[in-house]
């Protein structure tokens, strides 16, 4: 039996990680060199203030379905989901309502060395389709859904046998602009936002404990409220307009290249975080053409 690891409580260095479904990403290749040359990074973008809520009539999700897959690989075409995690969490008094997981049944894990998760163990006798019932229970009694990296997490929906998901996404990586006090670069991983706020991280998990982290920060943050309304916000694709020896101030900034604009920093943002960026930035529509 493998001893546990003791928890991390700290600052720890950025490292490989088979826990996190990132790392999972991160299998496909840099394809341009972003290192940034010696000098000082740019300054937090202050955002303009949201509108006070009184006088816009919109609410904050009253409860969130927060979820995490692991996958056994990045193309839903060829590869499917094989765990599904998921918490009920009641924003107003930050409390877990409920909560599920359950692995189901694959043939074949390829990536079993990034989420250690062996297909034989997925084909054990256990009952998912109650799970996913259970699963649909929660989603239908939530008013938004919240996953860190939702892009990559909501392609799995939809497809059998897992249910469509129709209710609002929130990003916990690239929607939720977090408090400059917190020194979170862009894109924070969940390890980083967790020890941002106290939640101790270890070295192992599923996916049930990365919806944990998320449930932890949530119940951390005193304006959860107003960063649930301000992710929420309606977001356009821009991608930046820098020379080819800053683009490492894209990257810093959370912009990702030739996702999903080929050949550019792409990055979807409100309104006011574009005017809050320190670079120049252009809109562009899905298929990368300016606006």
């Amino acid at each position: 039996m493998q001893q546990p690891q003791a928890p991390v409580t700290g600052p720890i260095e950025e490292q490989p990680s088979l826990w996190q479904q990132s790392d999972l990403l991160s299998l496909t290749p840099a394809s341009v060199d972003d290192r940034r040359p010696a000098g000082k990074p740019d300054r937090e973008p202050q955002l303009p203030p949201l509108a006070p809520r009184a006088e816009t009539g919109r609410v904050a999700p009253t409860t969130l379905l927060i979820l995490d897959t692991e996958t056994s690989g990045l193309d839903p075409a060829s590869a499917q989901c094989i765990e599904l995690g998921a918490v009920l969490f009641h924003v107003p008094t930050r409390a877990v309502l409920s909560q599920v997981s359950f692995l189901m049944p694959t043939g074949v894990n390829p990536a079993e060395h990034v989420n250690r998760i062996p297909a034989a163990v997925t084909r054990l006798p256990q009952p998912w389709q109650a799970g996913l019932a259970h699963f649909q229970a929660l989603l239908d009694a939530c008013d938004a859904v919240l996953a860190h990296n939702a892009a990559f997490d909501s392609q799995w929906f939809g497809r059998d046998p897992l249910p469509p998901i129709t209710k609002p996404w929130i990003c916990s990586m690239d929607d939720i602009h977090w408090p400059v006090e917190r020194q979170l670069r862009a894109a924070p991983s969940v390890r980083d936002l967790a020890l941002a706020y106290g939640v101790p991280v270890w070295a192992a998990h599923r996916a049930l404990t990365d919806c944990t982290y998320l449930v932890q920060v949530l119940e951390r943050c005193s304006d959860l409220e107003d960063l649930l309304l301000a992710a929420l916000e309606p977001r356009l694709l821009f991608r930046a307009t820098l020379s080819y020896a800053e683009r490492y101030r894209a990257k810093e900034a959370g912009f990702r290249w030739n996702d999903p604009v080929r050949g550019a920093w792409s990055r979807r943002l409100s309104e006011r975080e574009a005017q809050a960026l320190p670079f120049p930035v252009q809109r562009v529509e899905q298929d990368g053409v300016a606006a």
